[in-house]
């Protein structure tokens, strides 16, 4: 057997192995990361943004954390350890306050009134895509190496298809060669 045909076998075989192994991971990181793209089309995964009517920024992050805890009906505010972050939209005069149970309020950054409250996923739906969701060490030990498994699939695939395209035309030359001859 030629060691081109011997190659072939060997990068056929490790095409297959390595395809099936990196299958689960990879589809994870696909179907999240087509989620995570229509994110601001789709309000299941990320509440719309609201605009207040004035766009100042009167309200103090003491008055915000207030406002919070008197108009929250689904989020459970109790201190600012409850509280996972705040997002200031000066440009559209808003507060968001996110909670660290998945829940986001909007506030009017004038007044404090609540604009909106609604569940977020879209940062479940990020922790599923890089994998800290299963576990905090998960990105590292199963979805860097299916990226690199997934570039060793795409070099791989394409160098077999290169070999197959080169072995075709060879052989089409050859057979114009001999019906010439």
């Amino acid at each position: 057997m030629s060691p081109r045909i011997r190659m072939s076998r060997w990068a056929r075989r490790w095409h297959y192995k390595v395809a099936i192994t990196a299958t689960l991971p990879i589809l994870t990181i696909i179907i999240s990361g087509l989620l995570l793209q229509i994110k601001k089309e789709w309000s299941w995964i990320q509440p719309p943004t609201q605009r207040a009517q004035a766009y100042v920024l009167d309200i103090s992050f003491e008055d915000v954390l207030s406002q919070a805890r008197s108009q929250a009906e689904h989020g459970r505010i109790e201190s600012w350890s409850d509280v996972s972050r705040l997002d200031v939209r000066p440009d559209r005069g808003i507060i968001k306050v996110r909670l660290k149970d998945g829940w986001e309020l909007q506030l009017d950054a004038a007044s404090g009134l609540l604009l909106q409250e609604a569940y977020r996923r879209s940062d479940i739906i990020e922790a599923i895509h890089d994998g800290s969701f299963f576990h905090d060490h998960a990105r590292l030990w199963i979805f860097l190496p299916a990226a690199l498994l997934l570039l060793f699939l795409s070099i791989s695939g394409v160098m077999m298809f290169l070999v197959q395209e080169y072995n075709r035309r060879a052989s089409k030359q050859v057979r114009k060669q001999r019906l010439a001859a």
